[in-house]
C-alpha cells in the first residue's frame, strides 16, 4: 500500500502521520487488497478538513470530513471509508446463495 499524506496551511507531523497510519489498519483489516492511498489534510479559518482518496482494484474511493478538531476530522473520514470499503467488499464478493433461498420448496 503506497501511503501519501499532505498538508495545506498545515504541518504534518510524525505523530500525525502515526495516527493516520494506525486508523487505517482498521481499513486494512477489512479489505487487504489496497492499492493506494492519499490522504490531503488541510486548515480553512477554523473548520479542519481531512480528504482521502483510496485506490481498489476496480474502484476509485473518495471521503470528505470537517471538523472543528483535525483528531475529530479524521475519526469521521475513516468511519466513512471504512463503510465505503466494507460495502465494496460485499458487492464484490456476491451473494450466490440469495437465489437458493427464494425458492419455494415442493
Amino acid at each position: 500500500m503506497n501511503l501519501s499524506i499532505t498538508g495545506h496551511h498545515l504541518e504534518v507531523t510524525p505523530a500525525l502521520r502515526d495516527y493516520i497510519t494506525s486508523k487505517l489498519m482498521r481499513v486494512r483489516r477489512h479489505f487487504d487488497q489496497v492499492v493506494d492511498v492519499s490522504v490531503i489534510l488541510s486548515v480553512e479559518k477554523l473548520q479542519q478538513r481531512a480528504e482521502i482518496n483510496m485506490h481498489l482494484p476496480g474502484k476509485d474511493l473518495f471521503a470528505e470530513s470537517i471538523d472543528a478538531d483535525l483528531y475529530a476530522a479524521i475519526d469521521l473520514l475513516i468511519d466513512k471509508l471504512d463503510r465505503q470499503v466494507l460495502k465494496y467488499k460485499e458487492t464484490r464478493q456476491g451473494h450466490p446463495h440469495d437465489a437458493l433461498k427464494h425458492q419455494e420448496v415442493s
